[in-house]
C-alpha cells in the first residue's frame, strides 16, 4: 500500500527564543498508507491538535516535512496548499461547527460548490452520505432541530463530501455522552471504511483507539506505537 501521509521530523515551539519558550512536537514522524485507520492518543495539551493541523497544513512546524501523496506540502506556495487542503483533506472537530442557518443537507452541499461541483451532484453526495448513516430523514433539518450526535454526525459528512483522500479528526466524539459517543463513533468508522479513506482520529477513549488499525501515542513531542 502506498502511503497518503507522511510525516517526518516534525518540531514546532511557541515563543521560540524566549524564557517562555514551549516545545510542543520534537522530531515527531508518521507514515499513513492508503486506507489505514491510526487512531492517535495523548493528554491534553499534549500537542494532538497542533500535530493534526500540520498534517492538514493549516499551520507549518518549525522543521521537518510534510508529504501528502507523495507530494511536499511544505515548498509549495499558499494558494497550493490552500488547494491541496481543500481537494485532499477533510477535517472533524470536536464541536460540529455547522453553519446554523443552513439544513443539513446544505451544510454537506456548501463546500462542495466551493470545489466546483455542481449544485445537483453536490445534493445527490450529500444526501448519499447522509443517508448512510440514518439520516435521510433529517437533510432539512437545521443544527438547531438535531440531537448532538445528530449534528455531528453531518459534520462527518461535510468531511467527506469533497472526497478526501486523508481525514484528520480531533476528538470528533469527545463532546458526547459515552452511549452517543459510541453510536456516532459506529457511523464514522463506517463512512471512513466504506470510502477507503486513510484517516488519523484523536481521541483520549484508549478503548476507541484500539478498534482502530494501529494506535500511536504522543509523548515528549514524539509519537510512538502503542
Amino acid at each position: 500500500m502506498s502511503d497518503v501521509l507522511n510525516l517526518s521530523g516534525i518540531s514546532k515551539a511557541y515563543n521560540k527564543g524566549k524564557p517562555s519558550e514551549v516545545v510542543v512536537l520534537s522530531n515527531a514522524s508518521l507514515d499513513v498508507k492508503k486506507g489505514e485507520v491510526i487512531g492517535l492518543i495523548a493528554p491534553s495539551g499534549a500537542g494532538k491538535s497542533t500535530l493534526l493541523h500540520i498534517a492538514g497544513l493549516l499551520d507549518t512546524p518549525d522543521a521537518g516535512s510534510v508529504m501528502i501523496s507523495g507530494q511536499d506540502q511544505i515548498g509549495k506556495s499558499d494558494r497550493r496548499r490552500t488547494n491541496t487542503r481543500r481537494q485532499d483533506v477533510g477535517f472533524i472537530y470536536q464541536f460540529h461547527h455547522l453553519l446554523q442557518e443552513f439544513t443539513a443537507e446544505e451544510n454537506v452541499v456548501l463546500p462542495q460548490l466551493a470545489n466546483g461541483v455542481s449544485k445537483s451532484n453536490a445534493a445527490k453526495r450529500a444526501r448519499n452520505l447522509l443517508g448512510k448513516i440514518g439520516l435521510e430523514n433529517r437533510i432539512n433539518h437545521r443544527p438547531a432541530e438535531l440531537s448532538g450526535g445528530e449534528q455531528q454526525r453531518v459534520a462527518f459528512c461535510r468531511a467527506l463530501a469533497n472526497e478526501p483522500k486523508l481525514l484528520l479528526a480531533d476528538e470528533p466524539t469527545g463532546n458526547l455522552d459515552p452511549a452517543t459517543s459510541d453510536t456516532v463513533f459506529d457511523a464514522l468508522m463506517e463512512l471512513v471504511r466504506g470510502t477507503g479513506l486513510s484517516a488519523v482520529i484523536a481521541t483520549h477513549n484508549l478503548e476507541l483507539a484500539q478498534r482502530m488499525d494501529r494506535v500511536v501515542r504522543l509523548e515528549n513531542g514524539s509519537l510512538v506505537d502503542v
